[in-house]
């Protein structure tokens, strides 16, 4: 199973650098990373990456707007999602403004 995530800023209109992103499978934290200047993350699971059950990403969109000054509505984003297929691709983008936010399963 691989995992990416993509986060892109719809209110500037480019990918948002600096969002902490958080992975839990149930309680336990999987990986941790922060989003580059593509809104992506590089190696930020460690090997033997989750496998299948319900899973969720924490967004901490409020630093990422604080940093600029920018007063959002949502602290933070939460993606909960299910992996039924260990041997699948799973892409879980978000597309972020200060009082939006929407996400889809990627390929």
């Amino acid at each position: 199973m691989s995992l990416s995530t993509h986060v892109l800023d719809s209110s500037r209109g480019r990918p948002a650098e600096g969002v902490r992103v958080t992975l839990f499978q149930g309680d336990r934290v999987v990986g941790t990373g922060v989003t580059d200047g593509d809104g992506r993350l590089a190696d930020w699971l460690p090997e033997g990456e989750p496998g299948r059950g319900v899973h969720r990403l924490v967004f901490d969109t409020g630093s990422y707007f604080a940093v600029s000054g920018v007063a959002a509505f949502y602290p933070e984003v939460v993606v909960t999602f299910a992996i039924g297929d260990p041997d699948a691709h799973y892409h879980v983008p978000l597309l972020l403004s200060p009082f939006a936010y929407s996400t889809y399963r990627g390929s």
